[in-house]
């Protein structure tokens, strides 16, 4: 049965025999994430019984931050849409103006059209705590991003197209010649480099997103935490963090548009067990689930029985990341021989179980070229096929062996101990050990399995301190390059360590160079400039060099795999990129 009585008494059970973890954000929430024993897991703090006017929805994973300039995960990326507004709003089914009531799109002083964007800020929005938000905030934060000094992992997906971005993340020009100005309150003017179709929906995402000046020289590292110094401008505001536990969101009687912010409360869980986050939502206790909570074995009966139950394509792939600057795996042999060892059809179908399609290339199937064409080719079904010497219906295990034999460990005799790093999660865990089995079964070699929980597992990744590692990757804006400016040589969210070049600003400790990066950052640089078809051309010689390379082993591409009882709350909406919204949300009377 899967009416329930909503009550949040067995959820007092639940959290007390929880403990601390991470799931995985953008990643976490298509994903499925991480395995076994998290070291030096404590029970999660006792979970107070929700009003009957709260949204409760589980998170999942304890955000590392919910700091838009620093956030680079999901999870903390669902906290902040709907704590922040931007310029403008996502809505799921195009933008509309956000904080910004209009805008205007202009030539520069050279007269290269599409480069000049003037915003005139809304008469009335405000802060939570009142104060006008003012075009200042929006020049501030997004400076702020590209600060040497913040070291932002996203500064990525700014510097490049503000003119003058680069040259102060990277210590060669200073912060006023970032071209981001506030003339007055009420105006922001931006110019980029070049035209960027998809710059609007940039001004979405969690990066773009205002922080007053104020409050983070005042307060520091986790004043994003802190309900009296969490000040934000959107349709909520933070009543209460609890590391490990819960975020509670109310909402901010300050936001330009209150009057149509029907839910008072939400409740944010951070339940890490997918077993344990179902049972509360068959208990009655949780209305929304998404991918990272729904244990992978139960998919096939919700499937059957629950009409609240869905899957959708998602914008967005999972995969391992090899590190490339570590032994054996910067043999570029002992990287496709593991990737060609591997049967994602299997793992799809067999594991998962939630409507993913095995991966061949990087970009998923949903993203298209300028011409429509989605960029995968697909079968009559809408199926991959075989791309880049990869099938993704079948393991390669003759390929794979001769190629680890002459990489110089002939049915894997002598091969390393190498150990495959994921972030806690039951699901995720199911997918590493079937991973472990098929390198086993199929090359003869042993891969250990070790869980972190989810923040030191990305700091952990990041630094390069892994040899396989679960990846996983959403998309932040309609766009291919969304997939592939992340392994650029100045991402800070290139954990393979694929760099031709030194990045004291994102990547300090990265210190032996790949050249084979360098054609990939001249191509995507290309392909910013360019337009059309001549634009598609580019981005489909990035992807090929990183398959060329083996940077990534491709497993699935994302689902939506989520519950929404809309016998208890109606309006939960996603962004075009797959954040929740529930601004437009509304609970069952």
């Amino acid at each position: 049965m899967f009416k329930k009585v909503v009550s949040m008494l067995i959820v007092l059970t639940m959290v007390l025999s929880l403990a601390v973890g991470c799931s995985q954000p953008q990643e976490t929430t298509p994903p499925a994430e991480t395995p076994a024993e998290t070291p030096g897991e404590t029970p999660a703090p006792e979970e107070p019984a929700a009003e009957a006017d709260t949204l409760v929805w589980n998170l999942g994973a304890d955000p590392k931050t919910f700091d838009p300039g620093l956030n680079n995960a999901s999870d903390g990326g669902h906290i902040i849409n709907n704590m922040f507004e931007g310029l403008m709003r996502d809505t799921g089914t195009g933008l509309e103006p956000g904080i910004a009531e209009s805008y205007e799109i202009s030539a520069n002083a050279e007269g290269a059209e599409g480069t000049v964007y003037t915003f005139k800020i809304r008469e009335g929005a405000k802060w939570s705590d009142g104060q006008p938000v003012t075009a200042k905030d929006f020049e501030y934060s997004w400076k702020r991003v590209c600060d040497p000094a913040t070291a932002s992992e996203y500064s990525f997906i700014m510097a490049p197209y503000i003119k003058g971005a680069n040259d102060y993340l990277n210590g060669t020009g200073s912060r006023d010649d970032m071209a981001v100005s506030s003339p007055d309150d009420s105006t922001l003017v931006v110019e980029l480099n070049f035209p960027v179709p998809y710059f609007l929906s940039l001004t979405t995402f969690y990066t773009y997103l205002p922080v007053r000046e104020d409050i983070v020289t005042a307060n520091g590292e986790g004043w994003e935490k802190k309900p009296e110094t969490c000040i934000s401008n959107g349709p909520f505001k933070l009543e209460e963090y609890q590391t490990g536990s819960h975020i509670s969101l109310v909402k901010n009687e300050n936001y330009w548009d209150a009057d149509n912010v029907k839910l008072e409360k939400i409740k944010a869980l951070m339940i890490v067990e997918a077993t344990t986050a179902l049972s509360g939502y068959e208990n009655g206790e949780i209305a929304v689930l998404d991918s990272g909570a729904i244990p992978q074995d139960e998919i096939p009966r919700l499937k059957a029985e629950d009409p609240y139950f869905s899957i959708a394509p998602r914008v967005g792939t999972y995969y391992g990341i090899f590190n490339v600057d570590a032994e054996p795996t910067n043999d570029i042999r002992v990287r496709k021989a593991l990737t060609l060892a591997i049967d994602q059809k299997q793992i799809c179908e067999q594991v998962a179980k939630g409507g993913q399609l095995p991966a061949t290339g990087f970009i998923p199937p949903s993203l298209s070229y300028s011409t429509g064409e989605s960029c995968r080719q697909l079968d009559a079904d809408g199926n991959p096929v075989e791309e880049y010497g990869l099938d993704p219906n079948k393991a390669q295990v003759e390929e794979a062996q001769a190629l680890l034999a002459e990489a110089g460990y002939p049915n894997g005799e002598g091969f390393p101990s190498i150990t495959f790093l994921y972030n806690t999660n039951e699901n995720h865990k199911k997918i590493a050990e079937a991973l472990q089995e098929m390198w086993k079964a199929n090359l003869n070699i042993d891969v250990e399995l070790r869980n972190e929980e989810w923040a030191t597992f990305q700091d952990t990744r990041r630094l390069g301190d892994f040899t396989l590692a679960r990846g996983g990757w959403l998309g932040d804006y309609d766009d291919p390059m969304t997939m592939l400016d992340l392994y650029t040589s100045y991402s800070g969210n290139n954990d393979a360590q694929w760099r031709w070049n030194l990045q004291p600003t994102v990547a300090s400790h990265d210190t032996v160079l790949n050249e084979t990066n360098k054609e990939f950052d001249e191509v995507i640089a290309a392909a910013q400039l360019a337009t059309g078809t001549e634009r598609d051309a580019l981005l489909k010689r990035a992807e090929e060099i990183m398959a060329e390379e083996f940077i990534t082993f491709n497993i699935y591409y994302y689902t939506y795999v989520q519950v929404i009882d809309e016998s208890v709350v109606e309006g939960v909406n996603r962004t075009t990129m797959g954040q929740f919204i529930f601004k437009d949300s509304e609970l069952v009377k």
